[in-house]
């Protein structure tokens, strides 16, 4: 403005035509000015728009990606919610038994259970009759796991190194038989155990082939020559990895040359209550 100012009072005195330009001088410089100032504030708003624009599309960007991630929670809620149902539709068909139900359900698996356990200690007994005559470290008979062990140890029924079944053993198993063909509902598993000591032979190049081997020969004598039911017996090697004592001794490694013969119970009619 002082601009204008100083430009007005250079002007020399004139005449009235003069004094009409030089007012319409003045006027076009006093426009000149507001455009001026006008224009600079006009960059100033376009700069404060053209920055909220810019904060407006990353506030959508943003927006937009926390949306994609609500709805991949809201996927991942309904398939939790369907397995909620789908589990208490199960549980809403078990509880559909009644209080008595359940009751009856427990007195049979109880009477069951208490049966084969009377079932499992006659046998036990009557085979510890059968084999009375017979010292405590050629053989053993207990219960475990509600099966019946018949342990038999290598003295009886093997030389060393060997999977033919001695006379005595023999007699043994014949007296053993005489007790399992009579008693119904059981399944015979013969299990051949070793010490750690390595055999490497001919005919046996490890222990598991040995224990396998006798394993194999007390099934055929109970099967062939004493008819016990081939379709109710197995025969497996488990070398030396299930001792019973440490092998760090003679006594030790003697307990662990070992056949187990473990009787089973048939527990079809058990498994018949667990699956109603």
């Amino acid at each position: 403005m002082r601009g204008v100012y100083n430009f007005v009072k250079s002007i020399e005195p004139i005449s009235s035509v003069n004094m009409k330009k030089t007012i319409h001088i003045m006027a076009l410089a006093a426009m000149a000015l507001g455009l001026l100032f006008s224009s600079c504030g006009t960059g100033k708003k376009l700069q404060v728009s053209e920055a909220r624009v810019d904060q407006l599309q990353k506030d959508s960007i943003s927006t937009h990606n926390n949306l994609k991630m609500c709805q991949a929670d809201l996927i991942r809620l309904n398939e939790e919610k369907a397995l909620i149902q789908k589990d208490m539709h199960l549980l809403t068909s078990e509880s559909k038994m009644t209080i008595a139900d359940q009751a009856i359900r427990l007195k049979n698996l109880q009477g069951i259970i208490q049966s084969q356990k009377d079932v499992m200690t006659r046998l036990k007994n009557t085979i510890s009759e059968a084999l009375v005559n017979y010292a405590a470290d050629e053989l053993s008979v207990y219960i475990k796991d509600g099966n019946v062990y018949v342990s038999l140890a290598e003295k009886l029924l093997f030389k060393s190194g060997s999977d033919v079944v001695n006379p005595k053993g023999k007699e043994a198993l014949k007296s053993l038989a005489e007790v399992i063909n009579n008693t119904k509902d059981i399944s015979v598993m013969i299990e051949g155990h070793t010490d750690n000591v390595p055999i490497k032979t001919k005919v046996f190049p490890d222990n598991w082939s040995l224990s396998t081997a006798r394993a194999t020969s007390i099934v055929r004598i109970l099967t062939l020559d004493y008819g016990f039911d081939a379709k109710r017996i197995t025969a497996s090697g488990r070398s030396e990895f299930h001792p019973v004592q440490p092998n760090t001794t003679d006594a030790g490694r003697a307990g662990n040359r070992r056949t187990d013969i473990i009787l089973t119970p048939d527990l079809k009619e058990l498994f018949k209550i667990l699956e109603q």
